[in-house]
């Protein structure tokens, strides 16, 4: 998909707020939903993936199973909300020696497990809202003794809400992020952290 794309800075996959969040995306929903409710945190629509049994609901980036995402960005983020359920997401990428490679985090697991072509991951999330930050390229070194080449799909799975996805070139502060990559939260909210 963006194999022939300049690829710079940042390279938003997800934004909670566009006219067509889910344009690139495919949607499987068994026993649950996925819905673009108002958050009371934020004050701002979200996409929210609810179900039952976290296998089955989830977004899929490409939405055409034989695509790739074809991202060479090694940063990806998830800015995602703890529902306080259980969550799930998974990442393929493509290595130097031509295998792909799945990484999938989850707040239901306690060990990290590096198999042959997937590395299963714990996830602690904090209340509220979270930056998951995530360096491919380190991650893939370290599991597999390879060299990260891109990504090539991005799954989340039930139970979440989710602000924006996006890949970027390297870390960035808060300070350097663009505006609409920032989570803003009201000034009530803050003057109640601040106490």
């Amino acid at each position: 998909m963006f194999k022939n794309t300049f690829q710079s800075g940042f390279l938003s996959i997800l934004y909670s707020l566009g006219t067509k969040p889910l344009q690139i995306w495919d949607k499987e929903v068994v026993n649950g939903h996925i819905k673009r409710p108002q958050d009371e945190d934020i004050q701002s629509n979200v996409l929210e993936i609810i179900g039952t049994n976290v296998q089955s609901t989830y977004i899929t980036c490409p939405a055409d199973p034989s695509a790739t995402l074809g991202i060479k960005l090694p940063f990806l983020a998830i800015i995602v909300k703890n529902l306080k359920k259980y969550f799930t997401f998974e990442i393929q990428v493509l290595d130097d020696k031509n295998v792909r490679r799945r990484f999938r985090a989850s707040n239901f697991q306690s060990v990290t497990r590096v198999k042959p072509y997937i590395c299963t991951m714990p996830l602690r999330l904090d209340d509220g809202w979270n930056n998951i930050q995530l360096n491919l390229a380190d991650l893939t070194k370290r599991a597999y003794g390879t060299n990260y080449v891109e990504t090539l799909r991005v799954q989340v799975h039930a139970n979440c809400r989710l602000r924006r996805i996006y890949f970027s070139d390297r870390l960035y502060s808060e300070e350097e992020l663009p505006p609409e990559f920032k989570l803003y939260l009201p000034i009530q909210a803050l003057l109640i952290i601040a106490r």
